[in-house]
Formats: C-alpha cells, sequence, structure tokens
C-alpha cells in the first residue's frame, strides 16, 4: 500500500496536494527551502522539511526528509526560466544519488511539455521529446536518469500549462497588443487535474510510466484568451494577423485514458 507520501516540494501544487492527499487518508511530509514556512506548515498539521538542491550537493535533514517514504513526488520547480545559468540538471543528479541511499522504490517526477520542441507538432508520450533550448534539454536529461535508475521505478508527469488558484495566464495576457503565435493550440490544465492525475498514479499504483498532462481540447490562443478576458471583465489581448506563423506543438496523451482511466473535471471549452 502506498500510504506514506513524501512531497519535494510544497509550493503551489505540491500544499493542495498535500491537503487532498491526507483528507484521502494518507500520512504525508513535505519539503520547502525556506525554514520559517516550515513552522507554519507544522502549525497547520504538515510535517515539513528545509531541503535546498544545490549544485554542491543536497542542504537539510535530507535522510530524515526520505525515510518511511512510500511514494515520493518530486515537484521541485527547475528555476531555468531567464537564463539564469542554473545547472537543473547537476541539483537533481545529487538528489537522485540521496533517493538512491534510502529504501524509496516508487517516485513521481513532476516534469513539462517543453521537453518537446514546437517543431514536432502534435505530439502523444509514444513520440520521443527533441528539447532545442538548454531549458528543456536540462529538464529532459532530469526524465532520462530517474527514469532508467534501477534503485526505484519512476513515472513521469509532464504537465502543460499550470492554471487555477491565482494563477490565471488571462490577466498577464488582458490588454497586451501585438501578440505573435494566436493560432497556437493552447496546452494547458487545470490544478485540480493535475492533483487528480497524481493522486491516481498513487490509487493505482501505475509506476513506470510516462504521463503527458495536458487537458485534452487545444482551442487556439487568440479564442481561448480573448474568451477568458471576457468572461472576467478585462480588456482582451490583441493578436498579430500578420505574423509569420511558426511550427506550432499540440500535446495529446494516450497514456491517460489507456493506463488511469482518467476523466478530466475540467474543459477549456
Amino acid at each position: 500500500m502506498n500510504k506514506n507520501i513524501t512531497i519535494a516540494g510544497l509550493g503551489w501544487l505540491g500544499q493542495p496536494l498535500a491537503a487532498s492527499l491526507i483528507k484521502k487518508g494518507y500520512t504525508v511530509k513535505g519539503s520547502v527551502t525556506d525554514q520559517a514556512k516550515t513552522k507554519t506548515l507544522k502549525a497547520n498539521g504538515l510535517e515539513a522539511f528545509r531541503i535546498v538542491l544545490t549544485e554542491g550537493g543536497t542542504v537539510g535533514a535530507t535522510t530524515r526528509f526520505l525515510e518511511n517514504t512510500d511514494v515520493l513526488a518530486i515537484m521541485i520547480p527547475p528555476g531555468l526560466r531567464g537564463n539564469t545559468g542554473a545547472n537543473y540538471a547537476l541539483k537533481m543528479a545529487h538528489f537522485l544519488h540521496e533517493i538512491e541511499a534510502s529504501q524509496i522504490k516508487k517516485v513521481i517526477l513532476v516534469s513539462s511539455t517543453s521537453v518537446y520542441d514546437d517543431s514536432q507538432g502534435t505530439v502523444t508520450e509514444k513520440d520521443h521529446p527533441k528539447p532545442e533550448r538548454n531549458a528543456a534539454k536540462q529538464l529532459f536529461e532530469v526524465e532520462q536518469i530517474f527514469f532508467n535508475c534501477p534503485s526505484f521505478t519512476t513515472s513521469i508527469v509532464r504537465f502543460g500549462g499550470l492554471f487555477g488558484g491565482s494563477r490565471n495566464p488571462t490577466r498577464f495576457l488582458a490588454g497586451r497588443k501585438g501578440l505573435n503565435n494566436g493560432n497556437a493550440p493552447v496546452n494547458m490544465i487545470h490544478r485540480d487535474d493535475c492533483i487528480g492525475i497524481l493522486q491516481s498514479i498513487i490509487a493505482q499504483d501505475a509506476f513506470g510510466h510516462i504521463f503527458n498532462a495536458v487537458t485534452p481540447q487545444h482551442p487556439v490562443k487568440k479564442e481561448y484568451y480573448t474568451k477568458q478576458a471576457a468572461l472576467l471583465g478585462l480588456e482582451p489581448p490583441e493578436y498579430n494577423e500578420n505574423a509569420v506563423e511558426e511550427q506550432f506543438k499540440q500535446v495529446d496523451s494516450v497514456h491517460l485514458s489507456e493506463i488511469l482511466d482518467y476523466s478530466f473535471i475540467h474543459s477549456l471549452l
């Protein structure tokens, strides 16, 4: 039974996942990077550890954090936006060694659909990623070292664009003009479905798989965000109709239905 769940990264997704799992009877603990947050989370009934991944190694009480774990869910932001020069792959390689030294046998690694390049068009889990950008290459490298590690069995979850709660990309785009890629398909997923998919993997013991976690509907950006802006009472974004059309990817999933029989809570239409 997968009853003891450890979540590396109690952030925007990790905290509500933990709360949902606890309601379902699981024993849950997690990690943050700020010591002050551990006290707040403990006051709310969630055991938390300060664990920091660095290029020189993992900082914190890692052994205690990982002990007595049936399933480890890793959802630590890679911090690769803005070309910071961060070596996410090296940080995760250090963390992998810590996991290998523990007794953990089941891992969920949260990744991103950005491992697929736009030039690949429509893709499913059956398509091999061909990342071109440095950040995407690092994400895929981390996927590979975890998925192929013989010490434990990993399921990889590639989430599309995330929304839900306080996170709504429409608010960021509202009123902007001259935007490109208006005909690109939307590849997004609501936080409720993120939680539902992760819980389904745990409940069904579905390890050793790769899941593209994206809502099945793919409206084009200019139509979707215009509609969403209207629903929110915001000024709609304006897309450049004369922009040179680029290649766009559409991320679909066959494994969510074939392996998990998952039904989405939210639709994009």
